[in-house]
């Protein structure tokens, strides 16, 4: 049984705890030290280690001070570089290279975004689960088999962008990073509806913009088109 604990989704910072009760690892290091000491109830030395998909900031923010904690940090030599991360506790994963944590058989792969060498991570656990996480990726060009927990950003609407565009609220040039960095509802729904889903118990809405999202409509339309039990993380 996965259990999944948001400590944050959003552009002010992302961090979640993952565990199948035996192996808990951290996925993304995007708040501040001291608040992921908080969250975790100062239990930072019972990670198993911290997979970072890429190096900006609200992803990436505690990196150096987790290393310092002796936290093993699994991210792209891209990554690593960007943040300027050293030592034996840097651990360089590639995409399409698989390498085990634990409980964890976890396969990296690239994603599309503005960073030195983003990836996402397809994590499957001794017990025949298999979680997706994918994060600050426009598009995803691989097909999944078997998924039964998908964490994946849905960070904007096409339409409520053009909307907030037309009203003067968003800037016409964020327009265009938007659709070259992140995934937007209408993406998302094109990638559930291009892989297996028949064994998926959860899907977890991440990331999701503070101007152009709706909530309660992302959390229905997901719904709506698979059936399965949709959760918008926690900010």
């Amino acid at each position: 049984m996965i259990e999944i604990t948001s400590f944050g989704s959003s552009s002010a910072g992302n961090a979640y705890r993952i565990t199948d009760g035996h192996t808990p690892l951290l996925l993304e290091a995007g708040l501040k030290y001291k608040e992921l000491q908080r969250a975790l109830s100062f239990r930072v030395s019972e990670l198993a280690g911290c997979l970072i998909s890429h190096e900006h900031g609200d992803h990436s923010m505690a990196a150096k001070d987790l290393v310092r904690a002796g936290v093993d940090i699994y991210t792209s030599q891209g990554t690593a570089d960007a943040l300027k991360l050293t030592g034996h506790h840097i651990r360089p994963v590639s995409a399409l290279q698989q390498f085990t944590v634990g409980t964890w058989t976890i396969l990296p792969f690239d994603v599309q975004h503005d960073a030195a060498e983003p990836l996402g991570f397809l994590l499957a656990n001794t017990a025949g689960d298999k979680l997706l996480f994918a994060t600050d990726t426009y598009y995803i060009k691989h097909r999944f088999v078997g998924l039964t927990h998908i964490m994946i950003e849905c960070n904007y609407s096409i339409k409520t962008l053009n909307q907030n565009i037309a009203a003067g609220h968003v800037p016409e040039v964020l327009k265009s990073r938007l659709l070259r960095s992140h995934f937007s509802l209408e993406n998302v729904k094109d990638f559930l509806r291009a892989n297996d889903m028949r064994r998926v118990q959860e899907i977890h809405l991440l990331h999701l913009s503070d101007n152009n999202s709706d909530e309660a409509l992302f959390k229905r339309e997901i719904m709506a088109l698979t059936g399965k039990q949709v959760f918008v993380a926690g900010r």
